[in-house]
């Protein structure tokens, strides 16, 4: 069974997942990061080829994270835009939002510049993607973790403590 993790930019999936790999020993899989190391830097294939071109690269890779057992699995925080990658995740184990509030977003934005959905106008733009991205994110999950003043090794104890 894989664990998935999703929530909005700058909620912390990735380095949670890094610690629940720590802490469990299953293969930490990053979208984001498959993509970044094969295409460049995602800013740039938004910039070139759209936010449609990213998407597609972005669930070819959860049909690849997914064919795997066993992996903690960092998505974009996007990809539960299509109902085909809800579908491959919760497929292939538990779905985890990492909700983080808001302020706590809004907090984290400063200096941040690699996210493409947040450039210019970044604190209205995590606003908007709060608003419509939430109710997603909620319908998507299996399990839903408060992650606001909690540390990636403390959210990952939580998980790891839920998923057993």
């Amino acid at each position: 069974m894989n664990i998935s993790l999703i929530g909005m930019p700058l909620g912390g999936k990735t380095s949670v997942a890094r610690a629940l790999s720590r802490l469990t020993g299953a293969e930490c899989y990053d979208t984001d990061g498959k993509i970044s190391e094969k295409y460049g830097a995602i800013s740039d294939i938004f910039a070139q080829y759209g936010e449609e071109a990213f998407r597609n690269l972005e669930t070819e890779e959860l049909k690849k994270a997914c064919a795997l057992e066993n992996v903690i699995i960092s998505t974009g925080g996007g990809c539960i835009l299509r109902s085909e990658n809800i579908g491959l995740l919760k497929n292939s184990g538990k779905i985890v939002y990492l909700r983080a509030g808001l302020q706590t977003l809004l907090s984290r934005i400063n200096g941040d510049t690699s996210r493409p959905l947040l450039s210019g106008g970044a604190e209205d733009k995590i606003k908007k993607l709060f608003a419509v991205r939430t109710p997603l994110y909620e319908s998507a999950a299996d399990i839903i973790i408060d992650t606001d003043g909690l540390s990636p090794e403390e959210i990952a104890s939580s998980i790891a403590e839920l998923i057993k």
